[in-house]
């Protein structure tokens, strides 16, 4: 396992090459990225040309309502590249969110949330992203992947798991986390 000596986009291009290095040693082909503005989705269809590439964004309305954070542009240039494009629900911040901040308790899923960013934000956000791909149908659930997280801007954690649907979240496996900040 890789440590980084600090969070962020600063670790976007190694994460991304050791994210590549793994998988060819493991013979894994499908790659599951998180990307906010829509930078790192495409940095990640360019390394992994040819490869399974899943490029999951915020879903719509997440910084504000009716709002796409992702650039357009930069996402259809990824799509161009091969790259599949899922803007879904986040896992652990659908309505379990509405009701947190209606009645101001929080619920399971994000506890859940919680729970796993005491591994660090991409940590999370890599096992979410892979909840919400198995639940798209984008990549199977009988076989590893590698899913690549951030802490707010860029990529800074990798983890190699086998995917599971949010309501088998218990099957999910964490196989191994090649790199995250230390």
């Amino acid at each position: 396992m890789h440590l980084f000596e600090r969070k962020g986009e600063v670790n976007t291009s190694r994460t991304l090459e050791l994210a590549l290095e793994r998988a060819e040693q493991l013979g894994i082909e499908t790659f599951i990225v998180a990307t906010t503005s829509g930078k790192t989705g495409l940095a990640a269809a360019k390394l992994f040309h040819g490869k399974d590439v899943v490029v999951v964004t915020h879903s719509t309305g997440f910084s504000k309502p009716g709002m796409q954070e992702a650039d357009a542009p930069l996402v259809e240039d990824a799509r161009g590249l091969g790259a599949r494009i899922l803007t879904a629900t986040h896992a652990f911040g659908g309505v379990g969110r509405a009701v947190r901040r209606r009645f101001k308790t929080y619920q399971v899923d994000e506890v859940m949330a919680q729970t796993l960013r005491i591994f660090g934000q991409g940590t999370k956000v890599a096992v979410e992203m892979a909840l919400m791909a198995a639940d798209a149908g984008l990549v199977p659930v009988d076989r590893d992947v590698i899913s690549i997280g951030g802490s707010a801007t860029g990529a800074d954690s990798a983890l190699v798991l086998q995917p599971a649907h949010a309501q088998d979240f218990f099957s999910l496996k964490v196989r191994e986390i090649i790199c995250k900040p230390y």
